[in-house]
């Protein structure tokens, strides 16, 4: 991902990648389920360390439809604040502190690339491979401030394996917001360059397959 400039379409599909783990983690929180493809996108971006574009981080835009459609939403107002859209702020204060820890980068790096190995053996949604990443998360960058607050069902968030899926899509979450500060992405875009934002994610809306 060395190509230059970097564009602002690829700076919403880093946040659409955001915005689209954050909103899985709130489903998953509240009724326990998530749509399948939306999740295999955003654990899969995880793994993707070394893709040649930012579309390749998520395997293209389909997956990514939940995400480009409430960064839309978000830009036009839609929705003010929903918890997805304070969990991903949340999110990109956390990945401002993990980037001036370098230990944390390196054992996070460490963690992915075992958890990557697993994932070879038992598949991508496999539980033990979310239970993985869920460990990694909660020993890595759980342990940041501010720490990522989830509210939710709590039938659904005492089990164990909510939980872990939970953590997983948080670490997918952070993935992404480390994709974005590293396309040059800051929070002038969000503040001053809405409208080029917004333009951007309506040429992505465009390329999404009709629902």
């Amino acid at each position: 991902m060395n190509r230059k400039p970097h564009t602002m379409e690829e700076r919403a599909i880093a946040l659409s990648g955001l915005l689209q783990a954050c909103q899985l983690v709130h489903g998953i929180a509240t009724v326990g389920s998530a749509a399948q493809q939306a999740l295999e996108c955003s654990i899969d971006s995880i793994f993707r360390i070394d893709a040649d574009s930012t579309r390749d981080v998520f395997g293209g835009l389909d997956g990514l439809s939940l995400g480009i459609n409430a960064l839309h939403d978000r830009l036009v107002g839609t929705h003010r604040e929903p918890p997805p859209s304070r969990i991903a702020v949340t999110v990109l204060h956390v990945e401002r502190k993990l980037n001036r820890h370098g230990a944390m980068q390196a054992a996070l790096q460490k963690g992915i690339a075992d958890c990557a190995h697993r994932r070879q053996q038992l598949g991508g949604l496999h539980p033990a491979v979310f239970n993985a990443l869920g460990e990694l998360y909660a020993q890595t960058i759980s342990t940041l401030r501010p720490r990522v607050m989830v509210q939710g069902n709590p039938q659904y968030l005492g089990q164990a394996s909510v939980v872990a899926e939970v953590r997983s899509l948080l670490l997918a979450a952070v993935r992404s917001a480390v994709l974005w500060r590293q396309l040059g992405g800051n929070y002038v875009d969000l503040l001053l360059r809405r409208r080029a934002l917004l333009e951007a994610v309506a040429v992505l809306r465009a390329e999404l397959p009709p629902t």
